[in-house]
């Protein structure tokens, strides 16, 4: 009996070691970008925090909130795109928690939540545009995505601040595709452009025509460069065109040298059939004289 004897100092140590535990547990600090949100016998109380708070133990409860920005890589989606070419996208998601009360008692885990919406947005927003816009237009895709995941998470009490679309890959048939799409646009860009090169360039020989035609030596001087030209190349053969102007003043110059040359030929002629003339009168004159001087000897 007397070594199960009872001892109230021991009882009243342990007690006040209890206490003790107790009351240090209902002490809480919470650091600069966390909240607690408090609850009561199980029913929502307040939201506390940051620094030292108390919670009343076997009363209150504490749920810890982050309100840091959460970074979420969003898995690779298989998209099927407007103009029926599968691809494979995915994303990064930036959001945080702006109403700790929201965020715990309206969604059961809002990190999944908002994962699992991320993803199924990311699906039917890409599926609404052409493949051309998904690699062009990703600017107006990430707003797009962003608008759309931010209201729908306002009641979970989440700020969807930025989307960003990271890799738009495609298969092999489909980049190849893409080759020779690009490849036949620069072939358009380049014969437009040389098109409209020509276009300037005969717009300029016109202009340079009309004014070579004002001198006609300036023509011929032009000519004559473009020999100097062509003969500094040492090339053995030179093809050079002329101008038919030209080759029609030196033919002019060359018939109007030889029309007296034709003219005195004709003279000669003229005097070559008289002086046969003549001689063929004094040929006559003699046959006719011997004989008339027979006829006046037989008479």
């Amino acid at each position: 009996m007397d070594a199960i004897s009872y001892n109230p100092s021991v009882f009243f140590i342990a007690l006040g070691f209890l206490l003790l535990a107790v009351l240090f547990s209902a002490f809480r600090i919470l650091r600069e970008y966390e909240r607690g949100v408090i609850f009561m016998l199980g029913r929502f109380y307040q939201v506390k925090g940051p620094g030292l708070i108390i919670v009343i133990p076997l009363i209150q409860q504490m749920v810890r909130v982050d309100l840091r920005t959460v970074v979420m890589d969003v898995p690779t989606q298989d998209v099927i795109s407007r103009d029926n070419v599968s691809v494979k996208v995915n994303a990064v998601l930036y959001f945080r928690v702006i109403d700790a009360q929201k965020a715990i008692i309206n969604v059961e885990d809002y990190l999944q939540a908002t994962s699992q919406l991320a993803q199924t947005t990311l699906r039917s927003v890409l599926g609404q545009h052409e493949l051309d816009e998904m690699l062009a237009n990703r600017e107006m895709l990430n707003t797009d995505i962003q608008s759309i995941l931010d209201s729908r998470t306002d009641g979970w009490g989440i700020k969807v601040s930025n989307v960003e679309i990271k890799h738009v890959d495609l298969n092999e048939t489909m980049v190849r595709a893409i080759a020779r799409q690009a490849e036949a646009e620069r072939t358009r860009r380049a014969k437009v452009i040389h098109a409209s090169g020509e276009m300037e360039a005969s717009a300029k020989l016109v202009t340079a025509a009309k004014t070579l035609a004002k001198e006609p030596n300036a023509i011929l001087l032009r000519y004559l460069q473009t020999l100097t030209e062509i003969a500094g190349e040492k090339n053995s053969t030179i093809l050079f065109p002329l101008p038919m102007n030209l080759l029609n003043g030196i033919m002019d110059k060359t018939l109007s040298g030889e029309e007296p040359m034709i003219t005195n030929a004709a003279t000669a002629d003229d005097n070559s059939n008289a002086n046969l003339g003549t001689m063929a009168d004094l040929n006559d004159a003699t046959v006719d004289a011997p004989s008339s001087a027979n006829e006046s000897k037989t008479d």
